[in-house]
């Protein structure tokens, strides 16, 4: 199973959304921060979500409930850069437990992992979009009754193509 990332649209078989992408548009990612969406070929590493506003997610990939006091490092200072990180830290991290609906069900795709390279850029998520499907930082976001219905349509095999 394929999903395909381009020209601002989602698709996977004949299911085809619009979705948000990083500020810069996608391409071939530097550095921390760049607000590019990362090009290439990734795999779902997890689905991280808020029990308390998606009670039920049916997949065989990796649950993860999100709490109050979760983040994610993008500090390449930290040895736990572009990880899931308990708060507070002494590192700058992205608190997950927000009171927007962005991150109620996040998708972490597997950009910069095995080996992580410090300050190539961490946390690239496919969310919940903000109203007008305004630009990311650089992951994809998409509506949440369309990621929701994207969960059920992938498995462990499942490889995002973003160009």
């Amino acid at each position: 199973m394929h999903i395909f990332i381009k020209n601002k649209f989602l698709s996977i078989n004949n299911y085809k959304v619009k979705c948000a992408v990083g500020k810069r548009g996608i391409g071939n990612k530097k550095k921390e921060g760049d607000k590019i969406t990362p090009k290439g070929k990734f795999k779902i590493k997890s689905i991280l979500f808020r029990k308390d506003r998606v009670p039920i997610i049916k997949t065989k990939i990796n649950k993860i409930c999100i709490k109050k006091n979760m983040g994610w490092c993008d500090d390449p200072r930290s040895k736990n850069y572009n990880k899931l990180v308990k708060l507070p830290s002494n590192y700058k991290s992205e608190k997950l437990f927000k009171k927007d609906n962005t991150y109620d069900i996040i998708l972490v795709l597997n950009y910069n992992f095995n080996p992580i390279v410090k300050g190539k850029g961490s946390a690239i998520f496919i969310h919940v979009a903000r109203k007008g499907y305004k630009n990311t930082m650089g992951c994809i976001a998409i509506s949440k009754r369309d990621l929701k219905n994207l969960i059920k349509k992938i498995s462990n095999r499942t490889t995002v193509n973003i160009s």
